[in-house]
């Protein structure tokens, strides 16, 4: 009989295998990097076949590791990078071009142009209404139209209908599946700027609107569902695919955000705050994005999200590039040989700011450097900079009048206590930490247990989550307001010109 779930947890930077009990607890797991490449400034890019290649030794791994057989499996759940769009060839199943990422900022001329035509012809809340959305690089639509316009050929195959467009979840469906399943998620579909959450359904004007050919798409299914079975030549079985969710709604579920006001922060390469709305599409007033946190058995439930860019990532460039310290673990300990009341400030604007900024163009900066300024300062101002941009969540959703009834962390960086610390000084809330922080891929094996019947109702998941460690404010408000304070007037001189103009207009309308 088969006893567990085989969560694939495709990042950014690497991909994982994890196997879990029906108890969520890990039995085994493994893990690969794989080759970032930037080919211009601001471009960001993938081989596909890496993607596939370390997924599928991670889960021979993993396997291995676990002194298990794939029929020991019941099913598959697999969560993603968002928006990484790739797009392949139906036949050959290669993609014809490397995945453009989600960080990849090669078409915000092309969204601004998007942007502004749609405001000339008094449409100009178009494609947030249906998607919930703002017109951004970040998301698939610009870069499906790119690869669209840039690879010879492309076009005229594309509406010929010989290629296939995907998230990363569902190319690698596609090739689980041995090209018998093109498919992905409601969760994933609503990251692309090309679903009408509210329909659930492709919205044909916004593909207009992008010039995508509809046939690129893929089938939509609930984020657990039948999603075929892996072809026994990769495993040794064939196992059911139960369950896919885009990696932040993935660790949301993870961490049983099931009711409207429960909220997770992710530290992974970026950090990503979602909080449950439950039934209701709420839209944001201050640049925070709608979308669907999962939809089972044809009943959505809906999330208000803000996305940064630079978490993990900036202390990954602080140790690859800079060789600040040799492994990222190291940097807690580094907090303590900073200096008193750091008054350095780290913006990590690398591939621009996202919300509730939504700049583009802004570079990162540090600001503060003195002849006293030694490595441990820049480390501990990078850690910062992971809670002064919550922060500017906390704030947006604020604003916009939400408040999170329940705060959890997950992800690599919540296994830093100084960053956990300071997140609940500078949010002046609790924060709670759970006992297995990789979330992602637990939400991941979740949705494949509700699909294979290990789980009958939430109440049975959500019962499954165990608190590690609650972290409490110490530090007054002005504190709190003090430090943030200075962080605005950070972010404030780094911001580029057009981003400042831009908001200033929007403030005094």
């Amino acid at each position: 009989m088969s006893h567990y779930l085989l969560a694939i947890d495709q990042g950014t930077t690497s991909s994982r295998a994890i196997i879990f009990s029906r108890e969520g607890k890990a039995v085994s797991s493994a893990q690969y990097d794989f080759e970032q490449h930037y080919p211009n400034d601001g471009w960001v890019e993938h081989d596909p076949e890496d993607i596939w290649q370390t997924c599928l030794q991670s889960c021979r791994d993993a396997l291995s590791a676990g002194q298990l057989d794939a029929g020991d499996i019941a099913s598959i759940g697999i969560t993603n990078q968002r928006e990484t769009t790739v797009i392949w060839n139906r036949k050959t199943g290669k993609a014809i071009h490397r995945a453009i990422v989600w960080q990849d900022r090669r078409t915000a001329a092309y969204c601004q142009t998007i942007k502004t035509r749609l405001i000339n012809e008094g449409r100009g809340q178009l494609i947030q209404e249906r998607t919930g959305l703002l017109p951004d690089a970040y998301f698939s639509a610009s870069k499906i139209n790119w690869i669209l316009s840039n690879v010879e050929g492309a076009r005229a195959a594309a509406e010929a209908g010989e290629l296939a467009f995907g998230t990363v979840d569902s190319f690698l469906l596609w090739r689980l599946t041995n090209g018998q399943r093109h498919c992905t998620d409601a969760s994933n579909a609503s990251r692309t700027m090309l679903f009408n959450i509210h329909t659930q359904q492709w919205d044909p004007e916004l593909l207009a609107l992008f010039d995508i050919p509809a046939s690129l798409l893929p089938e939509v299914l609930d984020s657990a569902a039948d999603f075929g079975n892996s072809d026994r030549k990769w495993l040794g079985h064939a196992i059911p695919i139960g369950g896919i969710a885009g990696d932040q709604q993935a660790a949301a579920f993870g961490q049983a955000c099931f009711s409207a006001g429960m909220t997770k922060s992710t530290y992974g390469t970026g950090c990503f705050l979602l909080m449950n709305t439950g039934e209701k599409v709420l839209q944001s007033r201050h640049n925070l994005l709608s979308t669907v946190a999962y939809r089972l058995e044809g009943k959505v439930s809906y999330a208000m999200e803000g996305s940064i860019f630079m978490a993990g990532a900036t202390m990954q460039w602080l140790r690859d590039k800079m060789h600040f310290f040799a492994d990222s673990a190291d940097s807690e300990a580094m907090a303590a040989q900073a200096q008193a009341g750091l008054s350095l400030m780290f913006v990590p604007a690398f591939t621009g700011l996202g919300a509730p900024w939504w700049d583009p163009d802004a570079r990162g900066a540090i600001y503060g450097l003195t002849r006293d300024t030694g490595i441990p300062d820049i480390v501990t101002a990078a850690m910062m900079s992971v809670c002064y941009q919550t922060k500017d969540l906390q704030k947006a959703m604020e604003s916009d009048g939400l408040r999170p009834t329940t705060f959890r962390v997950d992800g690599g960086m919540a296994a830093n206590n100084f960053v956990v610390q300071k997140l609940a000084d500078l949010l002046g809330c609790e924060v709670d930490r759970p006992q297995i922080t990789e979330t992602t891929a637990l939400g991941a094996a979740y949705l494949a247990g509700l699909q294979c019947g290990f789980y009958s109702t939430l109440d049975d998941i959500s019962r499954l989550w165990q608190l590690e460690r609650s972290f409490t404010p110490a530090q007054n408000k002005d504190w709190r307001d003090r430090h943030y304070a200075r962080w605005l007037d950070a972010v404030q001189r780094t911001r580029s010109d057009h981003s400042r103009q831009t908001l200033d207009q929007e403030t005094s309308s």
